[in-house]
């Protein structure tokens, strides 16, 4: 039996005005839902559930509640709204073309088409409005606690004048099973992140079935309140008055984020698919979609169709522009008090550090041997006061990763500073990192731990790469070399993984000159990259007799010929890392039997792909036999070189210069090599 239409009755039955309002709120509602049926069954491929679930809970958020401007989807200070939920992207749809954004209905006709705006998951930068590339469940909760976060350090350091809104978000059962949720959760409760509104669509529905299947005795309000949240419950998402209510409550709490349930039913208003998995990721086919058309008092002969009055009603244009008008007049007298504040805020929207970067530049020509990862510290503490509002931290290993602003300058429940103390959250770390670079260019962050615990970050680092974000992943403990800790800390399959990510530059340096060098680089990138750094110390190269390592901007250079006129080698060695030590070596064993061989430092392979074919072919002449040398698999390195010295298994635990002779990443390894070729 079909639920029966939205009741949005008082307890006696409204007059007048309001008579005329409940009408237009239902058609509004109503409209969202039959957009959703009709886009998914026009593509014949979606998710009509969920959006027809939470249609009432969208027409509030888009059409009173958000302070948002569809004329200027990047307004500074508009609301943030993330569907993590992303796979009912037809509500999000819906929202932005009835509340006035750029996004036609031609747009909606054309639903997870190829080319079109309308994708099957809600994808930033593509459709106006979408703040965030949804879709992998937890995900988009963990980056509105990034956004969440964004809010309030560029409000404490600029200005309620200048930073003053909210994030708000929906997210789904599914989203709450995914241990990145839990973990957002427990640090958005911990930082008191009371900006941040979430409403859970609680219709008890997954793809398998009924949510008693796997999640029956789990109390998530009961969960949310431990996490440190202000909950609310509204039992019927067809309430407006109630939702309202729970959005006025969540608004007024400063001090915790905000978590309102909200019942719902799946695919409300469908005569026999209402409340089932059947309507979770299928349409609803032409016959249940027309029935329900009629139980909701629309018209079942209209596909696509919008009341004059639902665009009237919905349309938050003028009203977004107006609070636009109000913000600029604010910012404008701001401005004129902080003009040393407004220009750092210019140059940050414009993705660029304050004047003098360039010359912070750490030098290590005095030292012997230093750990990357420690080169890298250095040159952040030099760096530093250039990018005021780079954000970031590490899993809980700030003292190991060798990464941070000052001693101080923490990120807490009192006071947003730069570090942030993520704890061992590695999931929610990469997804709340995603959240601030998602903000606006003016916050470069990032997020560091071991690199064997990428696999932790991998889905957030492709959001990170798909998202084209200028996002800094910094990554220590780099191989085998680590030693004793054993195979479980020891990376392997870990940088061709990263490099298998489109769009991911990675840097891997090979001494503190380069790990400068690489810092200066990533700060210049348009999109993500990660910076992969040793914990042993490595030898600091004598670019006296070497190459200078500005060179690494192109992602490979010459680093020491043999043949000081440049000629043709006998031979090329190709090294990232601590194992370019290890070519030197070797090309010095093979110049004792007379073999030229040229040692190449290859920091980052994405770097050198994009140079212009004839400097790569100066740097890798064809036809000369050439071997690479990494501590890691060869995977990556076919078609670059003609063999790979490498490490095919998983380490052990021992010394770190024994594991890596053991394994072979020597330079006698080397050498062999070069002899079997030539």
């Amino acid at each position: 039996m079909s639920p029966p239409p939205i009741a949005l009755e008082a307890e006696k039955p409204p007059t007048g005005a309001e008579a005329d309002r409940s009408e237009v709120d239902r058609l509004c509602v109503d409209t969202i839902r039959t957009l959703a049926m009709d886009a998914v069954e026009a593509a014949n491929s979606g998710h009509p559930g969920m959006p027809m679930a939470m249609a009432p809970v969208a027409y509030l958020l888009y059409g009173r509640v958000m302070r948002h401007n569809p004329r200027d989807p990047g307004w500074a200070d508009r609301d943030r709204f993330v569907l993590s939920a992303g796979h009912g992207s037809m509500l999000l749809y819906a929202a932005l073309h009835l509340s006035g954004y750029e996004l036609s209905l031609d747009d909606l006709k054309r639903f997870r088409q190829w080319g079109s705006r309308t994708p099957g998951h809600p994808e930033h930068g593509l459709t106006p409005g979408v703040e965030t590339t949804t879709g992998p469940l937890g995900q988009g909760l963990g980056n509105a606690v990034g956004m969440a976060m964004a809010e309030r350090f560029l409000r404490e350091r600029y200005g309620s004048d200048v930073c003053d809104h909210r994030t708000f978000g929906i997210c789904s059962d599914g989203d709450l099973m995914e241990g990145v949720a839990a973990e957002a959760a427990s640090l958005a409760g911990h930082l008191g992140l009371g900006r941040l509104i979430f409403l859970y669509d609680d219709n008890k529905i997954t793809i398998d079935g009924d949510t008693a299947l796997s999640f029956s005795e789990e109390d998530v309000s009961s969960r949310f309140e431990a996490y440190g949240w202000h909950v609310t419950s509204v039992e019927d998402a067809n309430d407006l008055e109630a939702l309202e209510l729970a959005l006025e409550q969540a608004i007024a709490e400063q001090e915790r984020p905000s978590l309102i349930k909200v019942s719902s039913v799946l695919a409300y208003g469908a005569p026999t698919k209402a409340g089932t998995s059947g309507a979770h990721g299928s349409p609803l086919g032409e016959e249940e979609v027309r029935a329900a058309k009629v139980a909701l008092g629309c018209d079942p002969d209209r596909r696509f169709h919008v009341p004059d009055a639902v665009y009237e009603a919905f349309d938050a244009r003028d009203r977004g522009a107006l609070a636009q008008r109000e913000w600029e007049t604010r910012v404008r007298g701001w401005r004129a008090g902080n003009p040393s504040l407004a220009a750092e805020w210019d140059r940050g929207w414009q993705g660029l550090p304050l004047p003098g970067v360039e010359e912070a530049k750490p030098s290590f020509a005095d030292q012997v041997a230093v750990a990357t990862r420690a080169a890298s510290g250095k040159t952040m503490e030099m760096f530093g006061p250039y990018l005021p509002t780079m954000v970031g931290g590490a899993a809980d290993l700030r003292g190991s990763v060798k990464t941070g602003f000052g001693a101080g300058d923490s990120f807490s429940r009192a006071s947003a500073g730069r570090n942030v103390n993520f704890g061992v959250r590695e999931h929610a770390m990469a997804a709340a990192v995603n959240g601030l670079a998602l903000h606006g260019a003016v916050l470069r962050p990032f997020g560091a731990t071991f690199l064997q615990f990428a696999d932790y970050m991998r889905p957030a680092i492709r959001l990170s790469a798909l998202m084209r974000l200028r996002t800094v992943w910094v990554f220590s403990h780099d191989s085998v070399g680590v030693g004793e800790d054993g195979p479980t800390h020891q990376p392997i399959e870990h940088l061709a993984a990263l490099r298998a990510i489109p769009g991911l530059t990675v840097i891997r340096p090979g001494d503190a000159e380069e790990t400068v060098a690489a810092w200066h680089t990533i700060l210049a990138l348009d999109g993500p990259a990660c910076l992969v750094l040793s914990r042993q110390k490595l030898p600091v190269l004598d670019r006296s007799t070497l190459a200078s390592a500005d060179s690494l901007a192109r992602g490979g250079y010459i680093l020491s010929a043999q043949d000081k006129d440049n000629a043709r080698p006998d031979a090329t060695l190709v090294a990232t890392g601590s194992e370019v030590s290890v070519a030197l070596e070797a090309a010095e064993l093979l110049a004792g039997s007379g073999i030229k061989a040229r040692v190449v430092s290859m920091p980052s392979l994405e770097l050198f792909a994009a140079q212009e074919k004839s400097y790569r072919e100066a740097v890798l002449p064809p036809g000369v036999p050439s071997v690479s040398v990494e501590a890691g698999i060869a995977q990556g390195w076919e078609g670059l070189v003609d063999r790979s010295v490498a490490i095919e298994r998983f380490g052990t635990s021992a010394p770190g210069p024994q594991v890596m002779a053991r394994l072979g990443i020597t330079p006698a390894a080397v050498v062999e090599s070069v002899l079997e070729l030539l």
